[in-house]
């Protein structure tokens, strides 16, 4: 699991192209979309940038807020790996967010940790 500043993760008034810059600097294919308590409201991905992009959209005015696919899959910090692994085939996802018991962010997921950690 990512955590600290390894997290991707951007607030929700934050402008689209500082979300795509977090999702580049991170390196995870997806961004975690906070409120002011950390709580997690949204999530912006690779894909959602694609679709971004098809709208043609001015990234430096349009909050990510207004694009950000909204009530993300997440897993509970004290999850298995197992689980994630699961849920990420079932909703055939690449990336899911880390909560603690307020859906506070507290971390990140991909695909490939889970493979290098021979999870799957």
């Amino acid at each position: 699991m990512h955590s600290g500043t390894g997290v991707p993760a951007v607030t929700h008034d934050a402008m689209l192209a500082d979300a795509v810059l977090e999702i580049s600097r991170k390196g995870l294919g997806m961004t975690a979309i906070v409120d002011d308590a950390q709580k997690v409201i949204g999530i912006y991905t690779d894909g959602d940038l694609r679709r971004t992009l098809e709208k043609r959209l001015d990234f430096s005015t349009t909050p990510v807020d207004v694009v950000m696919s909204r009530n993300p899959r997440c897993i509970k910090a004290e999850a298995l790996a197992v689980e994630a692994v699961q849920t990420m085939e079932q909703y055939r996802i690449n990336q899911m967010l880390v909560v603690d018991a307020d859906n506070r962010l507290v971390g990140a997921l991909n695909m490939f940790d889970l493979l290098r950690a021979k999870v799957i």
